[in-house]
């Protein structure tokens, strides 16, 4: 007798077992998740990912194809593989915005406090031995005075990437990735104009090294405030500089 309660007639479609390639693509894709590789960050070489996989060279090939095929990485000149970034298709025409408009540098200047006083908080919870022995080297060498004055806005972009890979988020990572370039005009405009002497330098290096500490100590909430101390700072002398920037027009007007 026939039991209806079986499934004698479900149409079971058969499991296609999956490919080592597939695996191998889903594996780099989790890195790039959780942000073990980051924007613009060049992957090792196919031999060198086929020995730490443990598979053969032609399913590394074929999962990177794959992955550019899906966007998420893009081959470099010279040979190999980078961690895709959509900076370039952006950068341009924001950094030209920011270049010609003292406002806008200043709305940018707003944008980053929130999200670098979110990271700084994250950072807090996140941050690795080997995150903080970065920090503490690039503090080193800001604080260094030997170092050659050209470096300053360098130093400074890297000290708050470096809060960023702290914080251990992908997705915030891949948004700095957008903004590198523009970022690191901001901050050539702010180490060298907005304020470029040398009471300013130790007082940003101060503030710096109070983030670090917060972060070291896990504590959120410190991270948070001396992030926020830090980039508060950094406003107030865009005010002042928007107010010089207004006294001419003004005495003019009044002339």
């Amino acid at each position: 007798m026939h039991d209806s309660a079986t499934s004698d007639d479900a149409s079971f479609r058969r499991i296609a077992p999956q490919r080592v390639s597939d695996r191998v693509a889903k594996e780099i894709v989790r890195l790039i998740s959780t942000g073990q590789l980051v924007p613009g960050q060049r992957l090792p070489g196919e031999r060198e990912l086929a020995v730490r996989m443990a598979v053969s060279r032609v399913s590394v090939r074929a999962a990177l194809q794959q992955l550019k095929a899906q966007g998420l990485v893009i081959s470099v000149q010279g040979g190999g593989t980078r961690v895709r970034s959509s900076a370039v298709e952006l950068n341009r025409p924001l950094t030209e915005l920011l270049r010609s408009n003292l406002e806008n540098l200043h709305e940018l200047a707003e944008i980053r406090a929130i999200l670098e006083i979110w990271a700084a908080r994250r950072a807090a919870e996140h941050a690795t031995v080997e995150d903080l022995a970065q920090l503490d080297q690039l503090l080193g060498a800001m604080n260094d005075a030997q170092r050659a004055h050209t470096y300053k806005a360098a130093d400074d972009v890297r000290f708050h990437l470096a809060v960023a890979k702290a914080s251990h988020s992908a997705v915030y990572m891949h948004l700095l990735s957008v903004i590198r370039d523009i970022l690191t005009t901001m901050l050539e405009y702010h180490r060298y104009q907005l304020f470029s002497d040398a009471d300013d330098d130790l007082m940003v290096n101060t503030q710096h090294r109070a983030v670090v500490e917060a972060i070291r100590s896990r504590n959120p909430e410190a991270a948070a405030q001396a992030m926020r101390k830090h980039l508060a700072f950094v406003l107030d002398h865009y005010k002042e500089a928007r107010r010089r920037q207004a006294a001419p027009t003004k005495t003019a007007a009044g002339a």
